[in-house]
């Protein structure tokens, strides 16, 4: 089967890494589209995937833009699915269904935010979704009839243990392991979605570092620019050792949602800090049922400093997260198997999980 991949963001790299190399061992051949978006293409060279750029110049300035542009991408992948014979189309953007709906083929997007949260998505989407693929936890609206539902996370494609093992010697590239250390993310909170969200400001993030800085080392990665008294923590760390670095931090503070998640499905407490809080099912769910993480609202700054504050405080802090870890993965599939089997069995595999959702449980 000819399988055409569009990446629009490093996350869906991750998402997406394992189960291309299953399909390609598995004699499919994969081809992977993408745009230029922040350290993508770094990701993807170091991974030694081949790969075709075809919106290098991206210009985001008004929603025409973004419009046109992403007319520009529906006619570049329409012409590369025709030239290469695509069998099917998956990914997380709006154009890998509208190119599938016009040509007729297969199509299976990605997802794990509610529609509430991206509702750009769900207008420009949503008319050509063949199926959508997400957590249980996701509300999908209108496309839940459209919708197959996986009891996992899609950093359990990555972050299973099945596909990662932490590494200490990677982490000692770039200091000592053996010291306690936090880190923490500023995101850019600039995406469409995040109009009105917002979050950790440098006042918070003093706050923060004078809390921290008694029990152990801080190592700050942003995505905006740092305010100068922050530079002295600025660490700039290979995409690729990144979730070994984190893996064996004491606690990950910051804005982004998916290093969150991705902190939580490895046992490190996260405390995250913004206006998406209770609006994401995924996050919600490690937050509140399994307890490997805190959402904190913007409003509630005073809480963000109790909770840190009783966090490094904790006796057998890293035991009983890795036994709520434990939990958590003993309850959950692994999404990379899952993926590879939905992919190639397609439209098959979408007839099996309607009559019978418990299959997905083959996939641990």
């Amino acid at each position: 089967m000819n399988i055409l991949v569009q990446l629009s963001h490093p996350a869906h790299f991750h998402l997406y890494k394992n189960a291309i190399k299953n399909w390609q061992n598995n004699e499919n051949q994969v081809f992977i589209l993408i745009k230029t978006k922040d350290i993508l293409e770094d990701l993807l060279k170091q991974a030694n995937l081949p790969y075709y750029n075809i919106l290098p110049d991206e210009k985001r300035k008004s929603k025409f833009d973004i419009f046109k542009q992403m007319i520009v991408k529906d006619l570049r992948i329409l012409r590369f699915c025709i030239k290469n014979k695509i069998d099917l189309l998956t990914g997380s953007t709006p154009e890998a269904a509208q190119v599938a709906w016009l040509l007729r083929r297969f199509s299976v997007n990605t997802g794990e935010d509610d529609m509430a949260v991206v509702p750009a998505w769900a207008k420009a989407a949503g008319p050509f979704v063949q199926t959508l693929l997400t957590p249980e936890v996701c509300e999908n609206g209108k496309l839940n009839a459209k919708s197959i539902k996986y009891n996992s996370y899609h950093e359990l494609a990555y972050l299973h243990p099945n596909h990662f093992t932490p590494n200490k010697n990677v982490v000692e590239k770039y200091f000592s392991a053996e010291k306690p250390y936090f880190i923490m993310r500023f995101a850019k909170l600039n995406a469409h979605h995040d109009t009105g969200i917002n979050g950790i400001n440098a006042e918070i993030a003093q706050k923060l570092v004078d809390i921290l800085k008694p029990h152990g080392d801080i190592y700050i990665t942003s995505e905006r620019e740092l305010e100068p008294q922050f530079e002295q923590y600025r660490i700039k760390i290979n995409p690729l050792d990144m979730h070994h670095v984190m893996s064996f931090a004491q606690l990950y503070i910051g804005d982004s949602q998916t290093m969150a998640a991705e902190a939580g499905v490895m046992g490190v407490p996260f405390v995250r800090f913004n206006d998406f809080v209770g609006r994401i099912g995924y996050l919600d769910e490690l937050e509140n049922h399994y307890n490997l993480g805190f959402g904190i609202k913007t409003k509630n700054v005073e809480q963000l400093y109790s909770v840190v504050n009783e966090l490094v405080a904790m006796p057998n802090r890293q035991e009983v997260f890795q036994n709520r870890r434990k939990k958590m993965l003993s309850e959950k599939i692994d999404y990379a198997q899952f993926l590879t089997w939905f992919i190639e069995n397609y439209p098959k595999s979408k007839q099996i999980m309607k009559e019978n959702p418990d299959f997905q449980y083959n996939f641990k």
